[in-house]
């Protein structure tokens, strides 16, 4: 019989359902001067939002700000002491985007409206008098879309958790094919994005390099473990055996369309500066951005764990090592920042798990 009492994919199911209903009761935060008027917005919405009011715009900005979390919707008045509703929906909107906006105005000044709605991103403008029946609709209107768009935002972010977990899945379950290089691809990655950031990586650019760094080894799914766990030396069909596993890493995500862009870092991890790598012999900056990051961790992830075929490196001795390969297998720049970061790097390098949290892209973008 299927349990399903704990069942993570009906959870978020369930998730997502109820995002349909994000707010069982909606604020509404009504702004205006006149006491008669706030009044009578309180009577036409009574009994069916929380309502919060403000006689001026300082007023509203700060209800907005102690309440920012709450609310759904803002009705404004147009014409008030201090400042005018456009101004305040226009500070409001840099606040808080995603709430409705309402103008209530006794003018029918095309260009106030017109100003209004691309400065406020305003939902609708009501003229005053009002009536109450087309305000509530208004109102309903506008909820409803707040709704939508907060429900599209909740199924994005459940979207972008599943990608990650699945690209975390992969990595773990290829370094599982052998045992020597278990929490290999999760370590070149970190030390991929500590690089990457020193070096001042746009942070788009920093989400691609983690992705590539996790996926760098995909391929070697199609190398036989007899070839991976060998304890010695690979003789020369074994080496171009495994010397195609990033053609074979290529082969598998190119037909993934979110993972077009990480091809060429997870397809190159391998060419060399000099251009005596493989698979396509590239050299100098001909090799793309990530792929010139992910060789250097990759390499200091080989020579600092321990293998079939020999025990770690130290630290120390992997550092020299990259810092004498600049120039020739590493791109100089990258290799030289890495030998000034190698303190941070060896921090990672002893509290790996703790350092990714704080370091990947993907992990705080669904958190």
């Amino acid at each position: 019989m299927l349990n399903v009492k704990n069942d993570p994919f009906l959870d978020s199911v369930g998730d997502l359902i109820s995002a349909t209903n994000i707010r069982n009761e909606h604020t509404i935060l009504i702004v205006d001067d006149e006491i008669n008027n706030l009044q009578l917005l309180k009577r036409t919405f009574r009994g069916k939002y929380k309502i919060l009011t403000a006689s001026n715009g300082l007023e509203g900005l700060e209800t907005l700000k102690d309440n920012i979390n709450e609310i759904s919707l803002i009705v404004s008045d147009h014409k008030m002491p201090i400042m005018e509703g456009t101004k305040f929906l226009e500070e409001a909107n840099i606040i808080a985007p995603d709430v409705i906006k309402i103008l209530l105005t006794g003018f029918s000044d095309i260009e106030i409206i017109t100003d209004a709605v691309n400065k406020c991103s305003l939902f609708q403008y009501i003229l005053k008098p009002f009536n109450p029946e087309e305000l509530q609709e208004a109102v309903k209107s506008g909820l409803d879309k707040f709704d939508l768009a907060s429900s599209k935002s909740l199924i994005l972010k459940d979207l972008k958790e599943l990608f990650y977990k699945t690209i975390k899945s992969i990595a773990s379950a290829l370094d599982a094919k052998d045992p020597y290089t278990h929490g290999h691809s999760m370590r070149v990655t970190l030390y991929s994005i500590i690089l990457a950031k020193e070096l001042n990586a746009p942070s788009h650019q920093l989400e691609m390099i983690e992705t590539a760094g996790l996926l760098h080894d995909i391929g070697k799914i199609a190398i036989p473990q007899s070839i991976l766990c060998k304890a010695g030396k690979l003789t020369d069909d074994e080496f171009m055996i495994m010397k195609s596993h990033p053609v074979n890493s290529e082969k598998l995500i190119a037909s993934i369309k979110k993972l077009h862009e990480v091809v060429p870092g997870v397809k190159h991890h391998h060419e060399r500066w000099d251009g005596k790598g493989y698979p396509d012999k590239l050299a100098g900056e001909d090799i793309p951005y990530a792929a010139r990051i992910i060789a250097i961790a990759d390499t200091y992830d080989a020579m600092t764990s321990t293998r079939s075929y020999r025990k770690a490196l130290d630290h120390d001795i992997a550092i020299a090592e990259i810092q004498s390969c600049a120039g020739k297998q590493f791109d100089p720049v990258m290799a030289q920042k890495f030998v000034e970061i190698e303190g941070l790097i060896k921090a990672a390098k002893d509290n790996p798990e703790d350092f990714y949290m704080q370091y990947s892209t993907l992990y705080k973008e669904i958190k």
